[in-house]
């Protein structure tokens, strides 16, 4: 596509907020939005071998309590997370719930956080960016005995509040949602 043409498909069809009419990035304007409460629910894993589970579990590796550390990484990556996305808009979140399970038939570790607000925007990219860095710190930690674990399936589960009303992702789509209807 050309420049021209896409600067017009930009203007006119451009279902993405954070671009102007003229096709630049910019952080999307929430001034004239109603506070509401809002929440986001995301979840990820990471799957490891079975020697590597073992260690997790029995809080054995060597850097210490891997689940422990990863909670308090993933809820701190949720605090920070307007500093990690460019153009996300920096939130007073009230709340941060981080769940951990162990799936031995996968040897997996799943993520599931919970964020919450009351605000002008989603708290979507914080409950995302949590479960990331919940999941990566797992893996800095587990490196030594394990470095082809493998962060998977990471995605929005449901998000609630705000104009656009509540999404939850559709049982039947896998690793992607279907946006409610009318």
């Amino acid at each position: 596509m050309t420049p021209h043409r896409l600067l017009g498909y930009f203007r006119m069809n451009s279902p993405l907020t954070h671009f102007d009419p003229h096709g630049q990035a910019h952080m999307v304007d929430v001034a004239a939005k109603a506070e509401t409460h809002r929440v986001a629910r995301a979840t990820g894993l990471i799957r490891m071998q079975p020697a590597t589970l073992q260690l997790v579990q029995q809080g054995s590796a060597k850097k210490g309590d891997v689940i422990g550390i990863a909670r308090i990484a993933a809820i701190q990556a949720a605090k920070r997370t307007s500093e990690l996305i460019p153009l996300c808009h920096p939130l007073p979140l009230t709340r941060v719930s981080v769940e951990f399970r162990i799936d031995d038939d996968a040897c997996a570790v799943h993520c599931t956080v919970q964020a919450e607000t009351v605000g002008r925007t989603g708290v979507e990219m914080e409950a995302l960016t949590a479960v990331q860095v919940g999941l990566l710190t797992i893996y800095d930690m587990c490196k030594a005995a394990d470095r082809g674990m493998v962060i998977d399936a990471v995605r929005l589960l449901e998000k609630h509040g705000g104009k656009s009303g509540d999404w939850v992702a559709g049982a039947a789509a896998g690793v992607t949602g279907t946006a409610p209807g009318p």
